[in-house]
């Protein structure tokens, strides 16, 4: 090949040239990523012919579309998983994921020996409240009472939906002595927060048992205990 004074330029010389005149147009840039590609993939830069260049373009293209592919589809798949775990009315776990994460609390019990709280609540007279105000009522109590209990707990705590208006609270490092204490102050902050429903408000409360678990419960040991502790408390009006 030959240009202007007849000498001849090698293929090297005419692809830097060409390279130049991509950074004077802007694509210095591009240029570089595909010498730089070309080099990691063993092809040597006398071989970077405009076909070769181009084909190595289109490749990173459809790697770079591939990768935004796999992170969307990542993230499509972690918000399913969130939505799977939540319950479908109020912002918390429901009861499969509220078990599960029992599970590993008592496990975590188990191996290092720290004790751990289970808190078991539900609104009295519930059923009267949907009677008297209408079913909206008593998704707008539901709400209320989880508002309540997040705004009140820990960042390490759980809350979950157990079914109806049963909810469930894990308390991690926590005896049995600081679980019963945590839920009388639920207890008493739902009494001094009644419900702005319409044009007024719906006075409410809630029945509360709390238990201490170990290692050597099972999740379903652990609710046992601590809903018994709960209708205990309910049958003494508590």
């Amino acid at each position: 090949m030959k240009i202007g004074d007849g000498k001849p330029v090698s293929n090297v010389s005419s692809l830097k040239a060409r390279e130049r005149a991509r950074s004077r147009d802007g694509s210095e840039t591009a240029a570089r990523t595909v010498s730089d590609s070309a080099s990691v993939m063993g092809i040597p830069e006398a071989e970077l012919t405009p076909r070769v260049r181009e084909a190595l373009m289109e490749l990173m293209g459809e790697v770079d579309r591939l990768g935004r592919e796999v992170a969307a589809m990542k993230e499509r798949l972690r918000e399913a998983h969130e939505l799977a775990d939540r319950d479908p009315l109020i912002p918390v776990l429901n009861r499969r994921a509220f078990v599960r994460e029992l599970s590993r609390a008592i496990s975590y019990a188990r191996r290092y020996g720290d004790p751990a709280g289970l808190i078991y609540f539900d609104i009295d007279n519930f059923k009267q409240v949907n009677d008297a105000h209408g079913h909206a009522a008593g998704d707008a109590a539901l709400h209320h009472l989880a508002d309540l209990v997040l705004g009140h707990v820990r960042e390490t705590d759980i809350v979950g939906r157990l079914g109806g208006d049963e909810l469930g609270l894990i308390l991690v490092r926590t005896d049995e002595a600081d679980a019963a204490a945590k839920a009388r102050s639920l207890a008493d902050l739902v009494a001094r927060r009644p419900l702005r429903f319409g044009a007024g408000e719906i006075p409410l409360s809630i029945s509360v048992g709390a238990v201490a678990f170990t290692g050597e419960d099972g999740p379903d040991d652990a609710l046992a205990r601590a809903d018994r502790a709960m209708y205990e408390a309910k049958r003494k009006g508590d």
